[in-house]
């Protein structure tokens, strides 16, 4: 273990919070929570055999901790959540697309609108779901519709605006889609007792507004008022239609969610079955990805499921105990504001649902792997071209393009680019400045950053390229190439394409590889070293700007290293910087008016002098 690291955890707290490893590009890589940092910490790197493979190849890439100190172990689970969720660091259990689940929000308003939405705003609004099935949740607001005259516009409706008129009621009032709050035709008492059947519903509890429509049916046709009584019939019929596509379950009314986990390898699928009523109300299936115990993904996937909602249930069924157990009922019950349970049954009706879950989990698991399977085996046209255009024994699935960039020899910078079955995947760029090189030399450069990526991608043992394209013609091949030897990893294919005459070069022959002009596999290479070369253009000429406006601004009395960092983290150089007024440039840096002022004259006197 690094010296460094022994000293960090002498540091480490050892109060409740939560943890972070950190690779060498300063990128967390693993989030954890302990009651105790330090001890927690300590036994990643204590020398065991019960530690498993991946936290081994975890703890070799950690070259730093940092952490968080809160006040509990429960407040330390939910930080750990969240962080996992912001950061979705490599070592943590992964739940693909997360971020993107569907909530239905009734916001916080005098008269509340209820819409489907993905962006959590915590403003007092509250949320029901997620719901990973959108046709089910698009079928829920149908219904919801069908049933409550709830406002569709998105005007903030208030007391001022009704008295103003600044609104007038829309087609949804003629049609009686709406009560026209808008203009005061409803009060805001009448329509909160809306909403609150409206968060009935959404609760499953159906019965008491199937009571409360039916004795306004009957009442409005008492009185004659046959078209009133008509749209209670409607709504009536609205809800039983949604009851009757609701699978029936149980003979328990308890309102329980019920979750299983099936998984394969380092795949794995958890479902969510919300039973109301007796009633299966949604299926919801949430995609795992780097999995490790059950009792750590079980957890994971009740943090991550819950952590939005405003409404959790009474009861979920569970396979396994989850970890952190009692802090995560301590959690559920203060959001709740009453008790939650975990139960775990073993026969009767509840293990019934259980094991019905467990197979829905198993289905949409194979479906899954199938599809996955499908993608993988399904090669581009462009990419069997290439094979053909290059002589290659496969098509090159995942090719890496390297470019050098540099200002007369200054700043220069290498930029690295993946694309994966033809297309750019912009997670696995990268951007190199240059160490080991002075003045133009674009063979040595193109050498050590080659050397340099393969190297760690040996190190890590991370998944290798198919192709290796570098912008040159056969001098920055053969430097590549010689990085590549060094490595003993020359069995990989590399070519260089020249931007003269766009001609590709390949290892061992002189002459320029034919490959026609209007083939699809040239015309893929060029776009991928065009790609290479846009990302080390960008890359240095913010390099430079920043260097450059270093310098320019090294003179000016009170501008010291923190506040010109805050400077160049605010605008791209000293063009943009010309162009802005001193209250813009001192609302953004927070640096005194005398000194901004002095910026802006020194930004525009070095503009005036390169026009």
């Amino acid at each position: 273990m690094k010296e460094f690291l022994q000293k960090k955890i002498k540091q480490a707290p050892t109060d409740p919070g939560v943890y972070h490893f950190l690779n060498s590009d300063k990128k967390i890589i693993y989030i954890g929570k302990a009651k105790n940092i330090r001890n927690r910490i300590r036994t990643y790197f204590q020398k065991s055999n019960n530690i498993s493979s991946k936290n081994a190849t975890m703890v070799k890439h950690v070259t730093d901790i940092e952490w968080i100190v809160v006040r509990n172990e429960v407040e330390a689970l939910m930080t750990e959540a969240n962080l996992i969720k912001e950061h979705q660091p490599r070592y943590n259990v992964d739940l693909k697309d997360d971020k993107s689940y569907p909530f239905i929000r009734i916001t916080n308003e005098p008269f509340p609108q209820v819409f489907i939405t993905r962006n959590i705003i915590r403003d007092g609004s509250k949320y029901y779901g997620p719901f990973t099935d959108t046709r089910r949740l698009r079928m829920i607001l149908k219904a919801l519709n069908k049933v409550f005259p709830i406002r569709s516009c998105s005007y903030l409706i208030d007391a001022k605006v009704i008295k103003e008129k600044k609104i007038s009621i829309c087609l949804d009032y003629h049609i009686n889609k709406c009560e026209g709050p808008c203009e005061g035709l409803v009060s805001r008492d009448q329509y909160f007792i809306m909403v609150n059947r409206i968060e009935d519903f959404m609760r499953g509890k159906t019965k008491v507004i199937e009571s409360h429509l039916n004795d306004m049916m009957v009442k409005a046709s008492k009185e004659q008022r046959y078209e009133e009584a008509g749209l209670y019939r409607d709504q009536l019929s609205a809800i039983d239609s949604f009851k009757r596509k609701q699978s029936h379950v149980a003979t328990d009314f308890t309102e329980r969610d019920v979750i299983a986990l099936a998984r394969e390898g380092s795949y794995g699928v958890a479902v969510v079955l919300r039973i109301r009523n007796g009633k299966i109300f949604s299926r919801d299936k949430l995609l795992l990805k780097q999995l490790t115990d059950d009792e750590i993904i079980m957890k994971t996937v009740i943090t991550r499921f819950y952590m939005d909602s405003d409404y959790l249930p009474k009861e979920i069924s569970l396979q396994v105990v989850p970890a952190d157990e009692q802090e995560l009922i301590l959690w559920m019950k203060e959001r709740k504001k009453s008790s939650v349970k975990f139960i775990f049954p073993q026969k009767g009706e509840k293990a019934k649902e259980l094991r019905v879950t467990m197979q829905n989990a198993k289905l949409l698991l194979s479906e899954w792997l199938l599809n996955r399977q499908k993608r993988k085996d399904q090669v581009p046209s462009i990419l069997e071209q290439l094979k053909d255009d290059l002589n290659m024994d496969v098509p090159p699935r995942r090719i890496e393009a390297f470019d050098i960039s540099h200002l007369g020899g200054t700043n220069t910078v290498a930029s690295l680019v993946c694309f994966i079955d033809g297309r750019p995947k912009k997670t696995k760029y990268r951007k190199y400045n240059i160490k080991s090189v002075k003045g133009i030399d674009d063979f040595a450069s193109m050498r050590e950053v080659v050397f340099r990526r393969y190297r760690r991608i040996k190190e890590e043992s991370r998944s290798m390229p198919d192709l290796i394209l570098v912008d040159g013609g056969k001098g920055q091949l053969s430097m590549a190439l010689s990085a590549l030897r060094e490595l003993g990893m020359d069995y990989i294919p590399i070519i260089g394409l020249a931007k003269k005459l766009e001609e590709v070069f390949v290892p061992g022959n002189s002459e320029s590889q034919f490959i026609h002009k209007t083939s699809p596999g040239l015309l893929l290479l060029r776009r991928i070293r065009d790609e290479a070369h846009r990302f080390a253009i960008t890359f240095q000429r913010k390099k430079r700007n920043k260097d450059l406006t270093k310098s320019i601004f090294n003179d000016i009395k009170g501008l010291g290293a923190k506040r010109s960092a805050m400077l160049l983290q605010s605008f791209s150089g000293p063009k943009q910087i010309a162009k802005q007024t001193p209250e813009e440039i001192r609302a953004k840096t927070g640096i005194p008016m005398k000194i901004v002022k002095e910026i802006i004259k020194v930004a525009k006197n070095y503009n005036s002098s390169i026009i």
